[in-house]
């Protein structure tokens, strides 16, 4: 585990190493897991936007709250962009080895501390807990 591990940080600093495994696949496959890295990584600038803009423009919250909903966003976004390049990798590696393609999770922990984020704003709002 911690070999496999090792092996995939390797490849992240230098992906040029993928090359030395399996064969080539067609380029629409690898451009196609490039634009999911960047999406992905967009995602993760999105989160941060959203992190940043609680933090500063949502004053009337309780600092406690606002610092909590900040804080799952930025979180979301510091995860969101190591998955990015994780996943990327991986599905490279498979392509190239003629694998399945890697499946994850983190698609729904991603969505469900976004929807936890907002339905925190949302109890805030409607039960009235802002104030500082």
């Amino acid at each position: 585990m911690r070999d496999r591990l090792s092996a995939t940080l390797r490849l992240w600093f230098a992906p040029q190493r993928l090359r030395e495994e399996g064969t080539t696949p067609d380029y629409r496959f690898s451009l196609a897991n490039e634009r999911t890295f960047l999406a992905w990584i967009r995602t993760a600038l999105a989160l941060v936007a959203g992190g940043i803009a609680v933090d500063q423009f949502l004053t009337d919250l309780r600092w406690g709250v606002r610092t909590a909903v900040a804080t799952v966003l930025l979180a979301g976004a510091a995860l969101c962009a190591v998955r990015a390049v994780n996943h990327w990798v991986r599905c490279e590696r498979a392509m190239r080895r003629g694998e399945d393609l890697p499946a994850s999770r983190f698609p729904v922990l991603l969505a469900g501390g976004t929807a936890f984020a907002a339905l925190l704003v949302v109890a805030v709002v409607v039960f009235g807990l802002a104030g500082r």
